[in-house]
């Protein structure tokens, strides 16, 4: 099977592309492709035939677009890295709502997110990080730098929580942000193992019922969702 790992491009072949919007415009839809896929796959399970099938896009011109596979598999980090970047955002710097209803208004959308997709597809940076041992070292890098910007975007909402007086004077917002990421990632994996927004759920009330002044409203807290034993 031709996987993403297997061994590296050879010099480019193909027709190229006539001119470079073109270029980009395929290249964007590779990446899209890529992303799609892969936060519901793994990343060594996948083979470039089915994603270059899936965008109608012969394989003889995928190394006009990326010069190798891994060159590929970065790009992907990047371009999802940019999209959720541009979500925390969206929600982490909406004056009209209080910092800490941002933070629970971001983990309402992920939820829909996931549901829209039947759990199936989950975190494409948390997924290549459980596939660590068969991907080349600069991955554990770019994952790790993805990783601590969000931690800094998602801190400087819990910052905001603090001015506001939602959450303690001194409360440590960067670790409550490292706390937040570990234990959401958790969740998503769990949720997409389930196929169930549960574990999502009780994170989310796990983690602001633990802010002080604990002074939330029942809005940011879902309740609790049925504990159910392994179907046999």
């Amino acid at each position: 099977m031709d996987i993403l790992l297997s061994a590296q491009a050879p010099k480019r072949r193909g027709r190229p592309p006539k001119d470079g919007s073109a270029h980009a415009d395929t290249r964007e839809r590779l990446l899209r492709a890529g992303v799609a896929i892969l936060t519901e796959k793994g990343f060594a399970a996948v083979g470039l035939d089915e994603i270059l099938s899936s965008v109608s896009i012969p394989k003889g011109s995928f190394y006009h677009y990326f010069g190798s596979k891994d060159e590929f598999g970065l790009a992907l980090i990047d371009a999802y890295a940019a999209y959720f970047a541009a979500k925390l955002d969206r929600w982490f710097t909406d004056a009209a709502r209080s910092p800490l209803q941002r933070l629970s208004d971001f983990v309402d959308d992920a939820k829909s997110g996931m549901a829209r997709h039947g759990f199936r597809r989950g975190c494409l940076v948390g997924n290549l990080g459980q596939e660590m041992g068969v991907l080349p070292e600069v991955f554990r890098v770019r994952l790790h730098c993805v990783l601590l910007d969000w931690q800094a975007r998602t801190a400087a909402c819990l910052n905001a929580a603090r001015d506001a007086g939602e959450i303690a004077p001194d409360e440590d917002c960067g670790m409550l942000a490292t706390v937040f990421w570990i234990g959401w990632e958790g969740a998503v994996l769990r949720a997409k193992l389930e196929r169930s927004p549960d574990a999502l759920d009780i994170f989310a009330r796990g983690f602001f019922a633990a802010l002080r002044p604990r002074r939330l409203s029942a809005s940011l807290m879902p309740g609790a969702p049925d504990v159910r034993r392994c179907p046999d």
